[in-house]
């Protein structure tokens, strides 16, 4: 045992939960010690040499001395393969059954013994020793992937392997999940197992609470979306390349991946990134459309303690003008922090509170915990108990952790009849007048004074019925407890969209809500990483996720804090949150002149509310992110690569917050064409680098040339159109709902153009063009 590990746990979470997790830490240690099987004398196995291949639906199966590799093209234009017989199915991370085989693919020969599969926009070589090669329609080699090595137990068990691949000199890594460090990830190991930290993260903490095994390379030669589909735990060992300055000795950038079991299976998307994550989107399911109040501003807070102190702080955003619309409550709402019940002393008439705030337009948002208190009598409790939904170990125990609550049990949530139980549950929460849930501790966590801060690796879990331990499930525990979350509140309330955030997840989480960074530190590294996570998780298909706004812990300077505001003000989930230790986040706190810039990024981001929807509903039908690196549109610039300080808020705006103290002026990289700046409209041109001011008041942000996008003015609905340069046409969306409930809502196409010295927008739509039916304000002409 690490001292600095009781250290920790005391610091963290009070002696008395820490003197009981010493004793879950040693619990885990003899659960797994009994349950788990020992690593005995393994064999080494590789492919061997290729012997015969049979054509099948979309591609093949191709026949190795010792292995044997099936490649299917999906219509989708996704690549799968997996060796030794693995299919693409099961898997928790696709939707559906997975996309149908390209009956145009073809398994053909190919040189020294080799086959390749070629189809309209990607050819895979597979080489007579095992190597597999990722091609565009052209021949330029993408990615190559080695003959991969397994490492079998003699006497029988689950075995691990290894895989490397290599891809060209001048390509960058993206996604893996949330990362602090980034988003471009540079060289160095990334594990993939889903972790608390066990107290506030700063860039360089790894890993977090969310991995994924997807990879967004982005290279000279073309864009890759990269997906090993195994929920196991493993490390990702990353080295860029190095050109040789025009002497051809380039060095080929480096991937390594180490599995501790589980198929070898993965999927591969070639093309530009806006395809790549539509097929991703295809793939793994389409991300769910929060309803329009949760496109707004949220404030929470671990310790609000009671509905006098709600009332006193949504009266002090009402008497100041700051627009809000939703107050979360955490954990001290609950009855000794047990889930899904409330303490009726501190909050005697939640109803009541949720419906007064709520002719406010202001909802309640609810945390929800996976863990249940182990004490019979309780509701939840006793109710698991009779439908048998904890995870128990391998002797048929139910598996205890310590948490909030005490000695608790576990849900497991890779059963379907426990996500059926689970999900009823929120019915208790909708009567409280909740909407909104927020998924927390769902790593899932226990506090184990030293080792791994979550259950026994030997507890069992019912794996949708084909049995198995946590290594397997621990990495989709908290995508399934959002499953469950969201098919149960659809079931409950089938009006309304289901808005629920998740801290931990997987592959395809998109399809049941979103994300935040968890408790980043309060601190300018914490604020950038906070940018860090948000671009990379939209690469990985997660398109609606943001940071705690100040950080989770300490107190923020003004300034610091003012800056992180203002960043929050354009990314998804803009939401104000701390620890009950660390000072408070109400903009009013922190002086008079914070306060007037915090209302303008606040008023700012509900005039943009419109684009915001729209971008909703673009993600949906695209899986296109709102928040994207600056080279989405230009993956071949390679400065803009590099750019990590500034993003793309869907096609229309470019966002340069203030990442570092003292800062009045910033260099912002501009990708190509005209931008304006959208305080004094003054226009520059890209690529390149500009110096702009960036005053205390407000961050640098700018808008496209010919933009045409939809705002919320004094009397409704307007577009904002940006003027083209000369000689160039330009245009935007809008999409528009009602704020909530499943209608598809149509999607007006607009066009911008100079005519006759002026700039004139017009609709156009299959009945042919038309008049806006909205004003239009029309900027950046000088």
């Amino acid at each position: 045992m690490d001292g600095r590990d009781l250290v920790r746990s005391v610091r963290e979470i009070g002696s008395g939960r820490a003197a009981r997790g010493v004793r879950a830490a040693w619990r885990r240690r003899r659960i797994d010690a009994a349950g788990l099987p020992r690593r005995g004398a393994e064999r080494a196995r590789v492919p061997g040499q290729v012997e015969s291949a049979d054509p099948g639906p979309g591609g093949g199966v191709i026949r190795f001395s010792r292995s044997e590799l099936r490649i299917m093209v999906a219509v989708n234009g996704a690549v799968f393969w997996g060796w030794d017989g693995a299919a693409p199915g099961p898997s928790y991370a696709l939707a559906g059954g997975g996309p149908e085989p390209d009956p145009r693919a073809v398994l053909e020969p190919d040189k020294d013994g080799g086959w390749r599969v070629v189809a309209e926009r990607v050819t895979v070589v597979v080489s007579r020793h095992g190597a597999v090669e990722v091609c565009t329609p052209g021949g330029v080699v993408l990615r190559r992937e080695l003959p991969p090595r397994w490492w079998e137990p003699v006497e029988g068990g689950v075995g691990r392997w290894m895989q490397r691949a290599e891809v060209a000199a001048d390509a960058r890594f993206f996604g893996l999940g949330g990362r602090a460090s980034g988003p471009r990830l540079r060289d160095g190991s990334y594990r993939l197992w889903n972790t608390d930290p066990g107290g506030s993260f700063a860039p360089g903490d790894d890993p977090l609470y969310l991995t994924m095994p997807v990879q967004l390379v982005v290279a000279d030669a073309g864009t890759h979306l990269m997906f090993y589909d195994t929920t196991w735990d493993g490390t990702v060992l990353l080295r860029e390349g190095e050109e040789g300055a025009g002497s051809g000795h380039d060095r080929a950038g480096r991937c390594e991946l180490r599995m501790d079991g589980g198929p070898l299976r993965c999927w591969v998307m070639v093309g530009p990134p806006a395809r790549v994550l539509l097929t991703w989107a295809s793939l793994t399911g389409a991300p769910a459309l929060p309803p329009a109040w949760a496109l707004g501003h949220q404030h929470a807070r671990w310790g609000f303690g009671s509905e006098q102190e709600v009332r006193r702080i949504v009266a002090g955003y009402q008497e100041r003008g700051l627009p809000l619309d939703a107050v979360h409550l955490d954990i001290d709402h609950y009855d000794d922090h047990r889930v899904f019940t409330v303490d009726r002393e501190r909050f005697p008439k939640l109803p009541v509170l949720a419906e007064e705030l709520r002719r406010d337009g202001i909802r309640l948002v609810s945390v929800v915990d996976p863990a249940v208190k182990a004490a019979p009598g309780d509701a939840v409790y006793d109710g698991g108990t009779a439908v048998d939904a904890f995870v128990r170990d391998a002797s048929g125990r139910p598996v205890r952790g310590v948490v909030w609550a005490g000695e608790s049990v576990y849900p497991d949530f890779t059963h379907p009849r426990v996500r059926q139980w689970w999900g009823g549950l929120y019915e208790e929460r909708l009567e409280q007048g909740f909407a909104g849930f927020w998924h927390d501790m769902n790593e899932p966590v226990s506090f184990n004074a030293f080792g791994e801060p979550t259950l026994p690796r030997s507890a069992r879990h019912a794996l949708e019925g084909r049995g198995g331990d946590h290594r397997e499930a621990h990495n989709v525990y908290g995508l399934c407890m959002a499953r469950a979350g969201y098919e149960g509140l659809r079931e409950l309330a089938p009006q309304e969209r289901p808005f629920l955030f998740t801290r931990s997840g997987w592959a395809g989480m998109q399809r049941y809500g979103g994300t935040w960074s968890g408790d980043v530190a309060t601190g300018w590294p914490g604020l950038r990483a906070s940018l860090s996570l948000v671009l990379g998780l939209g690469l990985c298909g997660v398109p609606y996720s943001g940071p705690d706004v100040g950080g989770f812990d300490g107190s923020p300077s003004p300034e610091l804090y003012l800056r992180w505001f203002q960043l929050g003000a354009y990314l998804p989930l803009f939401r104000t949150h701390a620890s009950h230790r660390a000072g408070r986040r109400e903009p009013w706190e922190f002086g008079s002149e914070v306060l007037e810039h915090a209302r303008a990024a606040l008023l700012e981001r509900r005039r943009l509310l419109p684009y915001f929807v729209t971008l909703s509903h673009l993600a949906r039908r695209t899986g296109a992110p709102y928040v994207r690196p600056v080279w989405w549109s230009a993956p071949e610039d390679r400065a803009l690569r590099d750019c990590e300080d500034t993003f793309l808020l869907g096609d229309s705006l470019l966002v340069a917050p203030v990442l570092e103290p003292g800062a009045d002026r910033r260099v912002v990289r501009l990708p190509r064409g005209r931008w304006y700046d959208t305080a004094t409209e003054r226009a520059y041109e890209g690529p390149g680098q500009v110096l702009v001011d960036a005053p205390l008041s407000r961050i640098p942000v700018f808008a496209r040339a010919g933009a045409v996008l939809p705002v919320r003015g004094d009397s409704g609905l307007e577009l904002e159109a940006w003027a083209p340069a000369h000689g160039r046409t330009g245009g935007g969306l809008v999409i528009r709902d009602a704020g909530d409930g499943w209608d598809v809502p149509e999607m007006e196409r607009y066009v911008s153009r100079h005519q006759g010295g002026k700039v004139a927008v017009t609709r156009e739509g299959e009945d042919g063009v038309s008049e806006p039916e909205w004003p239009v304000r029309v900027r950046g002409l000088g």
